[in-house]
C-alpha cells in the first residue's frame, strides 16, 4: 500500500550547521596547540617597523609605515555557527573587524576569505553569506575590496581586514599596567548559546540576543584608543575570558583578579551552562591553562566552565587607570554597550589568574 500525501514525513530543513564539524570562534586551535605550533617562530626584531607580530598572541599586526602611522592587519573565519546565511556572514564579518578594533585601530577595507562544498550547498545560500558580511562592512564604512574563494568540504567565511591607527595610539594586549581596573564590553555565554541553538534547545529570544550581541560592532576600541588612561584592549573570543585574560597576565607580567560575580553574562548562559550545554572548545581551553587559574573553594564546574566559554564575536577586555574606569565604563554603556561592567584589576605577581 502506498503512502498517502498526508502520512508522508515533511523533509527535515536543511542546516547549514550540519555540513561543519564545529562552528564560529570554538573552532579554533586550543591554546596550548597554537603556542607549541608558534613556538620558535622566526623573532620580529628583524623587522622593527613591525610594531606588534605573534610574540603576546595580540589580537592583530600592526606596521609602522611613518612615524606618525601604522598599518594594522588580520584575518579571521570559522565555519557556521548559525543556519541562516546572511547571519552567519553578518556574524563572521563583525568578529574580523573586531580584531583592528582591539588593536585601537580603524578598518579602512576588508578581503573576503571563502570555502564552500560547492556540491552542497545552493548558490543563493552562498550569495547570502556574502551579502551578510558586506552589510556589515557597510555599517563599519568599508568596502569588501576583493578575496579568495576554495571549493572546500565544509563551509567556511571571513575577513582579511586592513586598518590604520595614529601610532601613538595603538593599543596591545600586554599594555596593562598594575592597579589597572578591567572592565569587559559584552556578555558571555556565545559558545553555550551555540551548543543549545544546535541542539535545538535555544529559543526565539535567547537566538534574538545572540545575534545581537555577535553583530555588534566592537568600535568603541578607537574612540578608548584615544584616551590615554586606557593602557591594554583585547578582543573575548575563541579563548574565553580566561583565556584573553591570560594573554593579557602575561604579556602584561601581572596577575590579574577577576570577579566572577561581576562578569556580565547573557540572559540565559547560566541556566543553560547549567542544563548541560557546554561546549568540547570549553574543555580544551581550561585544559590548556587551567593550571594558571585558581579558583575559589566549590567553585562549580559550569561556572568555571562558563569562564572558559569560547566566544564567538565577543566583547573588549579593557585595562583602564583606575581613577578613570567609572567615566570609561560610563561612555562605553552610552555608546552601545549597555552589559559592560566593571570585572577585576590588573596586580603585580605571577602573571597569572584568580577568580574571586
Amino acid at each position: 500500500m502506498g503512502v498517502t500525501g498526508a502520512q508522508k514525513a515533511e523533509p527535515a530543513p536543511f542546516r547549514l550547521t550540519s555540513l561543519a564539524h564545529g562552528g564560529g570562534c570554538g573552532c579554533k586551535l586550543s591554546p596550548a596547540v597554537l603556542r607549541d605550533l608558534l613556538a620558535g617562530q622566526p623573532a620580529m626584531q628583524a623587522f622593527p617597523d613591525l610594531l606588534v607580530g605573534t610574540e603576546t598572541g595580540d589580537d592583530a599586526a600592526a606596521y609602522r609605515i611613518n612615524d606618525d602611522t601604522c598599518v594594522i592587519a588580520t584575518t579571521d573565519f570559522f565555519m557556521p555557527v548559525v543556519d541562516d546565511p546572511t547571519d552567519f556572514g553578518r556574524i563572521a564579518a563583525t568578529n574580523a573587524i573586531s580584531d583592528v578594533y582591539a588593536m585601537g585601530g580603524r578598518p579602512i577595507m576588508a578581503l573576503a576569505v571563502l570555502g564552500m562544498p560547492v556540491d552542497k550547498i545552493a548558490p543563493e545560500m552562498v550569495r547570502a553569506i556574502l551579502a551578510g558580511g558586506a552589510s556589515v562592512c557597510a555599517d563599519a564604512g568599508i568596502p569588501v575590496a576583493g578575496g579568495h574563494s576554495i571549493d572546500a568540504p565544509e563551509p567556511i567565511y571571513g575577513l582579511a581586514v586592513i586598518g590604520v591607527c595614529p601610532t601613538d595610539r595603538l593599543r596591545r594586549n600586554s599594555g596593562a599596567q598594575p592597579g589597572d581596573v578591567l572592565i569587559l564590553t559584552k556578555g558571555i555565554g556565545v559558545g553555550i548559546y551555540s551548543a543549545a541553538f544546535k541542539k535545538g534547545d535555544l529559543d526565539e529570544a535567547g537566538y534574538g540576543e545572540m545575534i545581537a550581541t555577535t553583530t555588534l560592532l566592537n568600535s568603541v576600541g578607537t574612540t578608548l584608543a584615544e584616551n590615554a588612561a586606557v593602557h591594554a584592549i583585547t578582543d573575548v573570543t575563541g579563548f574565553g575570558i580566561l583565556g584573553h585574560g591570560l594573554e593579557m597576565a602575561r604579556g602584561s607580567a601581572l596577575h590579574l583578579k577577576l570577579q566572577a560575580d561581576a562578569v556580565p553574562l547573557l540572559s540565559q548562559a547560566a541556566a543553560l551552562a547549567q542544563g548541560g550545554f557546554i561546549t568540547g572548545a570549553s574543555h580544551r581551553n581550561w585544559a590548556s591553562y587551567g593550571d594558571e587559574v585558581t579558583l575559589p573553594e566549590g567553585f562549580p564546574d559550569w561556572r568555571r566552565l562558563l569562564l572558559a566559554d569560547p566566544q564567538t564575536s565577543g566583547g573588549l577586555l579593557v585595562a583602564v587607570a583606575p581613577d578613570a574606569a567609572e567615566a570609561v565604563l560610563a561612555d562605553i554603556r552610552q555608546a552601545r554597550y549597555p552589559a559592560a561592567s566593571i570585572v577585576g584589576v590588573a596586580e603585580a605577581g605571577t602573571p597569572e589568574i584568580t577568580i574571586v
